[in-house]
């Protein structure tokens, strides 16, 4: 559906979202930005922050009309984008491939904007938990091999301190620092020391091998043993919280692909510092999910939600010298 912003102000984009079997039916609309006036921009605006689909501006508007929209592609400040890769088409077809899942993100984006950090993780949390009973993301596994669960380690987080500095590296480099079980509850437990030590004043946080940390654990993904308990270990277990309340003391230092969990954790730092080789990429919604490691608390509170959204729906991998120009990353060093 392609509507102008007088479409869009009388109503267009919002017909019933199901059909009366349940099925998404349209749920993008790009929507033509050519000026309209006030009156009827303001109308516009006001649809679309009560509208039901994802909506896509092309060109330039009043900046309250690009707020009220999910992303806008062109150029400008945080609710655009202005890349090749960011065609319509190739949006409608990321949406349209896994309608839930783009749908879900976008209200959660949507819900979480300006929500204290522990609420917002919370509300992430129940729409993962609702994706991994969904059929987008059964089809995605249905696809995949099973693979043996990957075998414990010694060390998966290697912890070293110097006075008031807390050293952590993410200690898996054989698989790419994957943010399994283990590596995560070992991540907790440094972070833990820090917290519960004000005399460590600064925790750096690194990943050994050729990536940072290339996102959850593929051979893991399926095997909790039920979704509410999924969703208290994600929440009341997982390391975003930590982050988050550790964040003045943090730094995060990472190279190579960051994928998921490789930047939905360390977005949360004080300072995030890139290897100039560093990329950046949220895949879940092309697995039938959503970023469920933080990543929708903490990167909208960098880039703001409407790139956030581009992110994942696209799942376009980010180069250091743009997530440094949106504000994804503080600084660039090797």
């Amino acid at each position: 559906m392609h509507v102008s912003v007088a479409d869009l102000a009388d109503g267009a984009a919002d017909p019933p979202l199901l059909t009366p079997e349940g099925a998404v039916r349209d749920p993008l609309v790009t929507v033509d930005l050519a000026p309209a006036g006030p009156a009827v921009t303001a109308r516009a605006a006001q649809r679309a922050r009560a509208g039901d689909r994802i909506l896509i501006g092309i060109g330039t508007a009043d900046p309250k009309l690009l707020r009220a929209l999910d992303l806008t592609l062109g150029t400008g400040g945080p609710e655009t984008v202005d890349n090749p890769a960011a065609s319509p088409d190739a949006l409608r077809e990321a949406v349209a491939r896994n309608p839930h899942a783009s749908l879900l993100l976008r209200d959660v984006l949507r819900t979480t904007d300006g929500m204290p950090v522990g609420a917002a993780l919370d509300v992430e949390s129940y729409a993962y938990s609702t994706l991994l009973g969904g059929p987008e993301f059964a089809r995605w596994l249905a696809a995949r091999p099973r693979r043996p669960l990957p075998p414990e380690v010694a060390d998966p987080v290697l912890v070293a301190r110097d006075a008031g500095h807390l050293s952590v590296t993410l200690n898996r480099p054989e698989r790419r620092n994957a943010f399994g079980r283990q590596l995560r509850d070992a991540l907790v437990d440094a972070l833990s020391v820090a917290a519960a030590d004000p005399g460590i004043t600064r925790v750096t946080l690194s990943g050994a091998g050729p990536a940072f940390c290339a996102g959850g654990d593929l051979a893991e993904f399926g095997a909790a043993p039920d979704l509410a308990t999924a969703h208290l270990v994600r929440t009341r277990g997982g390391a975003g919280r930590l982050l988050h309340r550790l964040a003045g003391r943090v730094e995060a230092r990472v190279h190579g692909p960051c994928v998921g969990a490789g930047i939905e954790l360390p977005a949360f730092a004080g300072r995030v510092t890139a290897h100039p080789d560093a990329t950046f990429r949220l895949p879940e919604v092309s697995m039938g999910l959503i970023p469920g490691a933080g990543g929708t608390v903490s990167i909208p509170r960098r880039i703001g939600r409407w790139r956030t959204l581009y992110m994942a729906l696209t799942g376009t991998p980010v180069p250091a010298a743009t997530a440094l120009a949106w504000g994804l990353v503080d600084g660039i060093a090797p």
